[in-house]
């Protein structure tokens, strides 16, 4: 550990950061409020992957964003999903994201439209893949690669990040918080029962990265899944159950400036 925290020092630290960011205040500028706009957990499901897949650059940009998409989709993600026309589906071309096109989204709809018929949807993928096999990895390797079992372009691949190639596999990692935790602080939305939330892995970024570092919490010097599993197995020590609810503190700390490290 760092030595300007021994081991109560940080617990204590984590909780407090914990305890500042994981409430319903943090949601309207986060992008987890686009799938908030939603009571129907197939319409958080979907609003969630997307809002996830665009989570990178200016968070403003990312939430607005986010809810535009929402708007093209008729404000009703799961039915669009399942029963747009290719005229709806054209209408989607008209979004941008930084380097998330229309023409992405539009082959996103047909990959998730592929998994809702043969699997009953992201979630019963992700659950019984789970139970399958026990290890979070592996499912996410399976994902990716099922996903793109559908018709699309080569181009969208590189929205989907590959754990088979090293990737941190950040916004996947904070979509599986998302809908697998359950703590009842009313952020998070605990639908996929089924994964236990001692299997998730924290979602790594630039800024969760600076701030673990500092903290004595990680050492390698890379932002890739090396990183995420040593990062993940440092708050295992924790709190084994809810590793993950420690992304509270390190994201929050590190965007809002919180710790002056």
């Amino acid at each position: 550990m760092d030595a300007f925290f021994d081991r109560e020092s940080l617990r204590e630290l984590l909780e407090r950061l914990h305890d500042t960011y994981n409430r319903p205040e943090f949601i309207p500028d986060d992008p987890i409020s686009v799938p908030h706009r939603f009571t129907d957990p197939a319409d958080r499901e979907i609003a969630g992957f997307f809002a996830a897949t665009i989570a990178w650059g200016s968070r403003p940009q990312i939430v607005r964003n986010g809810h535009r998409l929402m708007r093209y989709m008729d404000d009703a993600p799961a039915d669009f999903v399942r029963h747009a026309s290719e005229r709806e589906l054209a209408g989607l071309d008209a979004f941008v994201h930084r380097t998330f096109r229309g023409s992405d989204a539009r082959d996103f709809v047909r990959a998730l439209r592929r998994l809702d018929t043969c699997y009953g949807g992201i979630g019963c993928f992700f659950e019984d893949r789970y139970a399958a096999t026990g290890d979070l990895p592996t499912v996410l390797a399976d994902f990716r690669r099922e996903f793109f079992e559908a018709e699309h372009a080569p181009r969208c691949e590189k929205h989907l990040s590959s754990i088979e190639r090293g990737a941190a596999c950040k916004r996947l990692c904070m979509y599986l918080r998302w809908m697998v935790r359950r703590d009842g602080r009313g952020v998070d939305f605990g639908l996929w029962q089924r994964i236990p939330m001692s299997a998730l892995r924290l979602p790594l970024d630039l800024h969760v990265g600076r701030t673990a570092r500092a903290l004595g919490l990680l050492t390698r010097r890379q932002n890739d899944w090396r990183a995420v599993e040593e990062l993940t197995a440092a708050l295992r020590t924790f709190d084994a159950e809810d590793p993950v609810r420690y992304d509270f503190s390190l994201f929050g700390a590190g965007i809002d400036g919180a710790l002056k490290l």
